[in-house]
């Protein structure tokens, strides 16, 4: 394995907590990017806005090897696809939402209006540009695969470390001590926003009033959920700020189950990789998921929880927290067995490594094609869940 020098050019906005980032590391770079609030013309701007400054502080560095542009939104690629182009560089595009598809399914975009059709024909237009595609859920294959770029995908998944998540009462607050906790602790940790269906989490919620839901985040969503609360006088519902990366080990692991859902929108049918459901894996949370493919056969194929259809998420948390401790235990243990061994930083890191030795190896940069002797299938994944 070669060793790496790497860089990576960030914003200096965490859009939720509206803080400009300081960052001191030296293989970091913060560039200025523009603020936005709601899906409108100004989060366009600030995408725009970012891919003019990340391209102006990538071309002031020494010429790279490779240039790896991540796609939480479509015009990162563009910028890293213009560096390296100009610094004759390879390009790798890694892919963490199906764009545009996911604008459509979502609603930010009408199918087949002139929007949809640039983002569709920019979206190609980088597939056909970039030495190597990375996705981050198996289920998208079949969709690459129908565009004709099989040589190119590499899956590197989401991924968590579960000694990252050993609790440390010494230095955290546990989330029970910071609500008031009956019945089961049963938490979602991550964003409030239209996709994320939390809808349907409150309807659960109000089948079990028993049971303690502790909702940890933030989005465009938040406001009206904390209203339909108020309304219907959800006092088992508790909504609390972000907490740092670095804290949420304790609030994981102080409770019983995690919950990961999404709404039930045709994008997610394609596949989805869900830091929620391995972060509640990695802290030994047994977990409910709602989402269709890849984390239904995640949770069932190591019996970690209860895998559901959308709009059923009441009845499995019903079942779940029905079981005993000792079950819960035990869900947990498998579940965070499960991320140790196959979903793991350590783990996903080693696949992505050899991706980049090979890439920037002698040889054509295009047309490449895996090695005979490596599968596509993640090692030691779950039955029946290999689709690379």
């Amino acid at each position: 394995m070669r060793d790496w020098n790497w860089f990576i050019i960030t914003a200096d906005l965490d859009h939720v907590s509206k803080k400009r980032l300081a960052v001191s590391d030296p293989h970091f770079q913060s560039v200025a990017v523009t603020s936005y609030t709601r899906n409108d013309h100004r989060r366009v701007l600030s995408w725009i806005s970012y891919a003019r400054s990340a391209f102006v502080a990538a071309m002031q560095q020494p010429r790279p090897d490779v240039v790896f542009a991540s796609s939480p939104h479509i015009l990162a690629p563009v910028a890293g696809w213009a560096v390296a182009r100009l610094r004759r560089a390879r390009f790798v595009l890694e892919i963490r939402d199906l764009w545009p598809e996911s604008m459509v399914s979502t609603g930010h975009v009408r199918a087949g209006s002139p929007t949809h059709r640039a983002l569709r024909g920019l979206e190609r237009w980088l597939y056909r540009r970039a030495d190597r595609i990375v996705i981050v859920a198996h289920g998208w294959h079949s969709y690459f695969a129908s565009l004709g770029l099989d040589d190119k995908l590499e899956w590197v998944s989401n991924s968590a470390e579960p000694a990252d998540f050993v609790p440390r009462p010494d230095l955290h607050r546990p989330l029970r001590d910071r609500i008031p906790v009956t019945g089961r602790l049963i938490v979602y940790a991550g964003a409030h926003g239209p996709a994320n269906g939390l809808d349907e989490l409150l309807d659960a919620a109000a089948t079990l009033p028993e049971h303690t839901f502790a909702l940890i985040g933030d989005g465009i969503e938040k406001e009206r959920l904390l209203d339909r609360v108020r309304t219907e006088g959800l006092r088992n519902v508790h909504f609390l700020n972000p907490i740092p990366k670095s804290e949420l080990a304790a609030i994981l692991g102080g409770a019983d189950i995690g919950v990961h859902i999404l709404a039930d929108v045709p994008v997610f049918r394609l596949g989805a990789s869900p830091n929620k459901v391995y972060d509640y894996l990695a802290a030994g949370l047994a977990v409910v998921t709602n989402c269709p493919d890849e984390p239904q056969e995640i949770v069932r194929g190591c019996d970690a929880g209860a895998a559901v259809e959308p709009g059923e998420l009441s009845a499995g948390l019903s079942k779940i927290v029905g079981l005993d401790d000792s079950a819960l235990i035990a869900m947990g243990d498998r579940g965070r067995r499960y991320i140790e061994k196959n979903r793991s930083r350590t783990v996903m890191a080693a696949r992505l490594q050899r991706m980049l030795d090979d890439l920037s190896a002698d040889g054509p940069p295009r047309g490449w094609h895996r090695p005979a002797d490596e599968s596509g299938s993640p090692p030691g994944d779950i039955p029946g869940g290999d689709r690379l």
